[in-house]
């Protein structure tokens, strides 16, 4: 219940900032990419640390002391800096909210076999992420429709309070933990951690990917795929606020119907997956998914209707969900066991630094091109390298 609580929450505040860059400067995609920026580099910075730390805390201490800061952290937003013309103290709090989220993370995904035993793990993990991803899809269209009603302001509140029930949610839960180390042994080991920092890891992770040519490959689609992601994020934001006119209830429900149609295509693609090569479906679903984008974008911009758009959306989300599935799966098959975590870590490295380059190229690009042209250029770019993969790859694409 904390946690679908806290997704709605987590809407909310993306949807929040979203209409605070549309307030203070309406149209400015380099805006959205500066305030979003803050969100993602703490995954940089804390999150490598962070699950270290957090298999030595008490798991459920960890969550609800890291929600309980982040309300205050949020709540500070509307009540002091809302209108302050120096934006930096925002984008101090938004930095340190997002890398207390870092640790909140890691705890959250592994206080489960603490929860249920062994033998409900299965049961336990699918409903989590079931209700999970319900709860952030349908998420997206109310917290869009909220904020666009009552305001950034109120979004900041409502974004807040969340994070406290959150938190009073896990307080109440009545299982003891024993925490694994101590806080006093934590201290002993800080020489250990920092020696297998970020730095240790994507050093670890590269000299993985150049012997390993699978892993090699699939941590080139996944780059490709995210920075096409980041490209597209802030112009489309402001293309479809421009089309659509409106701040963040359109926008949010279009992306709860873009979340359905991945959720939906995550569920085709893994019943029905295991008959098709998963380089194959890689590179098919990124031809369609930049056709669909180019559809998507000319669409909107000649018939600007939002029952068209959503539609639209939901066909790009079922389009993209086999590519992430098919390359986690790659990723299983080639991997040994016991750098799973390193690839994963260092894959996760790999697909914020596409997103975020490529979201600050394009805003700055943004500020002299029309975004529909942005938008048409990244969906031919990603049918290109779809194209160009099936030519290049066909042995591994049609034989797997």
């Amino acid at each position: 219940m904390g946690q679908i609580i806290s997704q709605l929450g987590d809407r909310l505040g993306q949807m929040a900032l979203i209409a605070f860059v549309y307030m203070r400067a309406p149209g400015s995609t380099l805006q959205i990419a500066k305030i979003l920026s803050f969100t993602i580099i703490p995954v940089f910075l804390i999150g490598p640390l962070a699950g270290v730390y957090v298999d030595r805390w008490n798991r459920r201490r960890t969550m609800y002391v890291c929600d309980f800061m982040r309300s205050l952290l949020v709540l500070a937003i509307p009540l002091f800096l809302f209108y302050t013309k120096n934006l930096a103290p925002i984008y101090l709090i938004i930095f340190i909210a997002f890398s207390i989220g870092r640790f909140f993370v890691p705890a959250k995904l592994s206080i489960i076999p603490d929860l249920v035993d062994n033998k409900e793990l299965l049961l336990a993990n699918s409903l989590i992420n079931t209700s999970g991803m319900i709860a952030a899809v349908l998420g997206f269209g109310i917290s869009g429709i909220l904020v666009e009603h009552l305001g950034a302001k109120s979004g900041f509140y409502l974004n807040s309070l969340t994070f406290l029930i959150s938190a009073i949610f896990i307080f109440l839960i009545s299982k003891k933990f024993v925490a694994k180390v101590s806080f006093e042994e934590v201290g002993k080991e800080i020489v250990e951690v920092i020696r297998k920092s970020v730095f240790q890891e994507i050093k670890e992770g590269i000299f993985y990917f150049i012997r390993k040519k699978d892993i090699r490959f699939t941590a080139g689609i996944i780059f490709a795929l995210w920075s096409a992601l980041g490209s597209v994020y802030v112009v489309i934001i402001v293309f479809v606020q421009k089309t659509l006119h409106s701040a963040t209830k359109d926008l949010g429900l279009l992306v709860m119907f873009l979340g359905i149609g991945l959720f939906l295509g995550s569920l085709v693609y893994g019943k029905f997956g295991q008959r098709i090569s998963h380089y194959k479906i890689i590179f098919v679903s990124l031809v369609l998914s930049g056709i669909m984008l180019d559809i998507f974008a000319l669409a909107i911009y000649y018939y600007p209707n939002f029952i068209l758009a959503a539609l639209l959306a939901l066909f790009l989300g079922l389009i993209i969900a086999p590519i992430m599935i098919a390359s986690n799966t790659i990723i299983h098959n080639v991997s040994d066991n016991e750098m799973l975590g390193k690839i994963f870590s260092s894959l996760e490295i790999v697909m914020h630094f596409g997103f975020l380059l490529f979201m600050f190229i394009s805003s700055i690009l943004a500020e002299r091109f029309s975004h529909l042209l942005i938008l048409v250029v990244v969906g031919v770019l990603l049918s290109l390298l779809g194209v160009v993969s099936l030519f290049l790859n066909r042995k591994v694409a049609w034989l797997g």
